[in-house]
């Protein structure tokens, strides 16, 4: 067994004793303190984060099991190993109930005791590797992963955040690109069911068929090719979170057994007889209208219904070009580090020209314009000209800076465009003015002067619209 050395308290009023079993301790590469009461001990473990505590049940002041529970609570990191002159069965539980990792009767073996020390400092490295990849998960996957202060994505986050530790369905709604899966992976992350199984399951990247056996499982023989029998992505997924996005290609048989685990929380493998029972937590995106796929009959009503009990929608991104220069920030730094590049920045003119495009591949489509423009740029600046020809292309701006003869000159040409974009930030912070005037880049009695000037207004917007 490969011994690992750490950070030790011994506590026991016998000083010979004492002394005897830290020398012991000290030589086998550990760092270990000493305490002749429960006061001491107690003021030790304030002043540094012991990883074992080895304490006598009988000390002078007041006894182990005081400060065992007293470390329960001020110190739940570190394990206590209680020893004793008088072991019983009985004591032994009752440590053990309180809290205790183990418990050893005097005179104790060396080898007894290096074995319990090894197993206290082998569970902590077990408990702190599972904080270390908790902390890569909420990383990646967190709340704090979804970047965006547009009030649409404020709004959206207060809502992930409410139903994410339920067992209430959620439906995600959103056109491809937006980062519906990383707002699943998100709720999933947030509940209570973050230690177990997120499943995620492409329902349009598979045919009926295949999605069935994928979904349910299914027994040997079912069909032509099932030599074995294959677990079901619910059976996976029991105790955690099922992820079905592209709902609304699923087919009309599949719909039924989906309402069904949905109702009852059971269902059979394809081919097979036993029912099986599961916990799942469901979430569903899908980038399809469902209400008129219920009016066309290509979508079932009551299932409909049963999937869409809190349905969240993702904005898309033309609907808060305020968050672009965030998201360009965010994917700029993942991507140098992807591929081992430096480029410091986009500039202005190139952030510009990002919110004035429409985006139809939305977040997705951002990030590889992202990625594309690092690799490909050979200074610390991006500009323009290292932006996709298609992007440059479709620039709303772009002919009217081309002006004919009997224009009214640039100021004239400069208006339509700056009337958009000053609209286009107003709608992706919801008419506050303050954000708006910050996403622009300019003050607010600048953009106050301008929306005058473009006789700009809610109430005229809601007229004409």
């Amino acid at each position: 067994m490969k011994t690992i050395s750490g950070s030790l308290l011994v506590v026991d009023d016998d000083r010979h004793i004492l002394e005897a079993m830290a020398d012991y301790l000290r030589s086998l590469g550990h760092r270990t303190k000493t305490a002749q009461s429960c006061q001491q001990a107690m003021e030790r473990m304030g002043e540094f984060p012991f990883q074992v505590v080895i304490c006598d049940v009988n000390l002078p002041d007041k006894d182990g099991f005081h400060l065992l529970e007293w470390a329960v609570d001020a110190c739940p990191d570190t394990s206590v190993i209680m020893l004793t002159g008088y072991g019983t069965i009985k004591s032994a539980v009752e440590a053990i109930r309180v809290g205790a990792f183990d418990y050893l009767t005097k005179p104790v073996i060396d080898d007894e005791l290096n074995l319990a020390i090894q197993r206290a400092l082998g569970q902590r490295a077990i408990v702190d590797e599972n904080k270390s990849l908790r902390k890569q998960l909420n990383e990646r996957f967190g709340l704090s992963n979804i970047i965006g202060h547009d009030y649409k994505m404020q709004k959206m986050f207060d809502l992930i955040e409410s139903v994410a530790d339920t067992r209430a369905t959620v439906m995600i709604l959103g056109e491809s690109g937006t980062g519906k899966t990383i707002t699943a992976r998100s709720i999933h992350q947030l509940s209570t069911r973050c230690d177990q199984p997120f499943v995620e399951v492409a329902c349009g990247a598979l045919p009926d068929t295949l999605l069935e056996s994928e979904l349910f499982g299914h027994v040997a023989g079912a069909f032509t090719g099932a030599t074995h029998d294959k677990i079901g992505k619910f059976l996976q997924a029991n105790g955690g979170t099922i992820f079905l996005d592209e709902i609304a290609t699923a087919s009309p048989s599949l719909q039924v057994k989906l309402l069904r685990v949905l109702q009852d929380r059971e269902f059979e493998p394809v081919g097979g007889t036993e029912t099986h029972h599961v916990d799942v937590r469901l979430l569903l995106a899908t980038n399809e209208d469902l209400e008129e796929a219920v009016r066309q009959g290509r979508f079932r009503q009551d299932l409909f219904y049963r999937i869409n009990v809190i349905s969240l929608t993702q904005p898309p991104l033309r609907e808060r070009i305020g968050d672009i220069p965030l998201l360009v920030d965010h994917y700029l730094e993942e991507m140098n580090e992807r591929n081992g590049k430096h480029v410091r920045e986009f500039d202005d003119a190139t952030i510009s020209l990002m919110q004035r495009y429409r985006w139809p591949g939305n977040v997705r489509e951002l990030v590889n314009v992202v990625e594309r423009a690092v690799v490909l740029s050979k200074n610390e600046v991006i500009s323009i000209e290292d932006l996709p020809e298609s992007l440059r292309r479709d620039d709303p701006t772009r002919n009217t800076f081309q002006i004919p003869g009997n224009s009214g000159g640039l100021k004239t040409a400069l208006v339509a465009p700056e009337r958009q974009i000053i609209l286009n930030a107003l709608e992706s912070n919801g008419w506050n003015r303050q954000k708006s005037a910050a996403a622009l880049g300019i003050n607010r009695t600048t953009l106050y002067k301008k929306m005058k000037k473009y006789e700009i207004s809610f109430e005229h917007q809601l007229l004409h619209s």
